[in-house]
This record gives structure tokens, C-alpha cells and sequence, in this order.
């Protein structure tokens, strides 16, 4: 008989959630655009920070 390994990674999943609810309150963003954050907020934070820089 098979052994089945059942591994849960909720951490990162919570990790990666905080982390878009921080993107969303710290760049002020739209619905829309917070809705668009899920998939792209190191994108968000990347064209902040990096105009903060210039």
C-alpha cells in the first residue's frame, strides 16, 4: 500500500496576502487596480519606489 503525503503551505499564502493588502493601502490604489495588484504588486511597488529614486 501507497503512503500519501499531505503537506499544507498556508503560510506563504497568508504571507503573500498581507503583503498585497500592504501594496494596496501603501500606494493608495483603486479597486480596479488593487484587483490587478493580486497578480502584479511587485510590479506596483517597483515603479514606486523606483521614482522615488530619480
Amino acid at each position: 500500500m501507497e503512503r500519501i503525503k499531505i503537506e499544507q503551505h498556508s503560510f506563504m499564502g497568508i504571507l503573500w496576502f498581507g503583503a498585497w493588502l500592504f501594496t494596496i493601502g501603501f500606494l493608495h490604489l483603486t479597486f480596479w487596480k488593487g484587483v490587478l495588484a493580486m497578480a502584479l504588486w511587485p510590479y506596483y511597488l517597483g515603479a514606486t519606489f523606483s521614482s522615488l529614486l530619480h
